[in-house]
């Protein structure tokens, strides 16, 4: 079973920092395109970062450029997001998900994400 477990959120001030981890199971990395997600009360699920495993090609938000990074740790299967000057717009719950489809165009649909792990919640006061 490809299983993903997300942790990491909490609450910060605007311009601090968070890292979300997300831990996967049940199958192998360089198989999958790992995503993080995130969706804000009243708002559609949006892409924060995707990255292509079959060639490293990442997709970066435009609202989260030179903020946000993503990291994997393929000896521990996990995935992190590493991210700097939040902003109260950043509040949201964040999902990662998996993705067998590798074409990079196609990884900012959430549809393309068979495989989520429950979210986080991530919230910047101002």
């Amino acid at each position: 079973d490809v299983q993903l477990q997300a942790s990491g959120g909490g609450l910060v001030q605007a311009g601090g920092s968070l890292r979300l981890s997300c831990a996967a199971s049940g199958f192998t990395f360089d198989d999958y395109a790992i995503g993080w997600f995130r969706q804000a009360p009243g708002k559609e699920r949006e892409p924060v970062i995707c990255i292509n495993s079959d060639d490293g090609s990442t997709y970066y938000a435009g609202s989260v450029k030179g903020r946000f990074t993503m990291s994997t740790d393929n000896a521990k299967k996990t995935v992190y997001l590493q991210m700097n000057s939040l902003k109260p717009e950043d509040t949201a719950v964040y999902h990662c998900a998996a993705s067998s489809t590798l074409i990079l165009s196609s990884l900012r649909n959430s549809d393309q994400y068979a495989h989520w792990g429950q979210g986080t919640q991530v919230t910047v006061s101002s």
